[in-house]
């Protein structure tokens, strides 16, 4: 039998001993205090999910998706469910949920996919009236189980659970504050639980509001205790972050498609530098830092889901419009226009009905191919990304092709599917990006490559199209990509397009690893 780690944990209470997972597995159940054991933990390709065409040449991805329910004589565990699956596209490394029925709260935990780490079987033990739930891309620590969330803490009241969305800047100054050896992740998110935790004969609320005025960074959190509901924003409000009602209560998701998802109604967006704490006497709302909104413009490129509606616009509609303003601003004489599947779709449209050129699919995604731990022999490696996509021979022959796509990065992906397009007969292949260039790297819960592995950190426009063999290459302009969101510039962060931060950095404590380098 193959070693596995634990993936339950409870707060306050006795610890319970469990019996097997669905794999058959002998499994455990620990009281916080208790001492976990660690062992190797197997990963299993899905082969169902994933955006990444070329593995060497990822898209930028998002950190997390949150989730958080309060609502007593609601199956709050299957609602987490339901609303992490809503949110798989933010982040497919792990997944995991803590539950309270009022006295203890149980954490359950995995690597993998939300499908993979719950079943029936499970839920079925993760009973009470609120819960929260987390789904992962690492940012900061390493994708290893002990860095899943939701983390556990204990305080003198009882436990302290937390899940997060985004990426603090501050965190080896935050984790100087604690005792050596006191957090046994290596996440930010490990570290905002154990300084939260400490608040002593403080109530949960008023440490929280203590607290995060002096978090820098990238933060929508949402925390419990065994009978109360917690959520916050950080001050710019970078990373989204909406409240819903339900009939029996209330829920917060990182996106308002995981609302619709389990039959909330949206009341609102939780504001920047705003904490919510709900329970029995229903929902309050405190401000702990004034509001500079910032929310995140590559939000409504690529990370949200195009159901997804922030600040009062739907994203589906603001990557037509995109696609609309591409089309105005490099026309180019063409046969076809064709999105790279599926993130281009949207913008592909808006650039057919503009420019009054047939809109058509010339590229065909293989939907079962996705997360594979797999490594391709040198045979296989060389076809490049046609395990996942192949071009539509009778469709492009002959054609003037427009391809329309969301983001370069390194370039290796676009060049192949240029190559694969003239291979399969295409006179002229026209590549149009529905964002202006990633320069540089992002520090806000974005996983990017490095200024100096993003391609258009050192090439001009011009260079770019040399390099990926397109007979032209057209950006949108940032004006006209914050335009299509319909808000001032003012509002939104476009570090990854300008290189204007709106929290400073400081490059030296800041990085994924930057705990794990610490603890060296």
């Amino acid at each position: 039998m193959k070693a596995w780690q634990d993936r339950f944990r409870t707060g306050a209470g006795p610890p319970l001993t469990g019996g097997r997972d669905r794999r058959g597995r002998q499994g455990r159940i620990w009281s916080s205090p208790e001492r976990q054991i660690r062992l190797k933990h197997v990963l299993k390709g899905d082969g169902r999910l994933g955006h990444d065409l070329d593995p060497l040449d990822h898209a930028p991805k998002d950190a997390c998706g949150v989730f958080g329910v309060w609502a007593p004589g609601e199956d709050v565990s299957k609602l987490t469910y339901f609303g992490l699956y809503a949110l798989q596209h933010r982040g497919q490394e792990s997944a995991g949920m803590a539950v309270s029925e009022g006295s203890r709260i149980l954490v359950y935990k995995d690597m993998g996919l939300v499908a993979q780490v719950f079943d029936e079987s499970v839920l079925r033990t993760l009973r009470g009236h609120l819960a929260i739930g987390h789904c992962r891309y690492s940012t900061t620590g390493s994708s290893v189980w002990e860095n899943a969330q939701p983390t556990l803490s204990s305080t003198e009241a009882g436990g302290l659970a937390m899940a997060h969305n985004g990426n603090l800047i501050n965190t080896p100054e935050l984790a100087a504050r604690l005792p050596a050896d006191s957090i046994r992740a290596t996440t930010d998110t490990e570290v905002l639980t154990a300084l939260l935790s400490r608040h002593g004969d403080t109530g949960l609320e008023d440490a929280a509001a203590a607290l995060l005025p002096q978090v820098k960074g990238a933060y929508s959190l949402v925390f419990m205790d065994e009978r109360t509901l917690y959520a916050a924003r950080d001050p710019q409000g970078i990373r989204p972050l909406v409240l819903g009602r339900l009939e029996k209560g209330w829920v917060v998701a990182s996106e308002t498609a995981a609302l619709d998802i389990v039959g909330a109604a949206f009341v609102r967006e939780v504001e920047p530098g705003e904490l919510i704490t709900i329970d029995e006497r229903g929902v309050r709302s405190r401000r702990f830092a004034l509001a500079d909104p910032k929310g995140c413009l590559f939000e409504y490129v690529y990370l949200a889901r195009p159901d997804t509606t922030i600040a009062g616009r739907g994203v589906q509609v603001t990557r037509v419009e995109v696609g609309r303003t591409l089309a105005r601003e490099h026309p180019v004489e063409a046969d076809l226009v064709i999105p790279t599947p599926e993130s281009g779709t949207p913008a592909a449209i808006g650039y057919a009905a503009e420019s009054g050129i047939p809109y058509g699919q010339g590229l065909v995604k293989n939907s079962y191919v996705g997360r594979t731990f797999i490594q391709p022999s040198q045979t296989i490696r060389q076809l490049g990304i046609r395990l996942k996509l192949n071009p539509l021979k009778e469709v492009v022959a002959g054609k003037r092709l427009v391809v329309v796509d969301d983001s370069i990065v390194r370039g290796n992906t676009q060049r192949a599917i240029v190559r694969m397009l003239r291979e399969a007969g295409a006179t002229e292949v026209h590549v149009r990006i529905s964002s202006p260039p990633v320069a540089w790297p992002c520090f806000y819960g974005i996983d990017f490559a490095t200024r100096a592995e993003l391609i258009a950190g050192s090439l001009s426009v011009d260079e770019i199209c040399e390099s990926i063999g397109a007979d032209s290459l057209g950006y949108i302009s940032l004006e006209g990509l914050i335009k299509a969101t319909t808000l001032p510039a003012e509002r939104l962060c476009r570090a990854c397009f300008d290189g204007t931060y709106p929290i400073p950095i400081d490059r030296d404590n800041v990085g994924k690893y930057v705990l794990e380098a610490a603890g060296q």
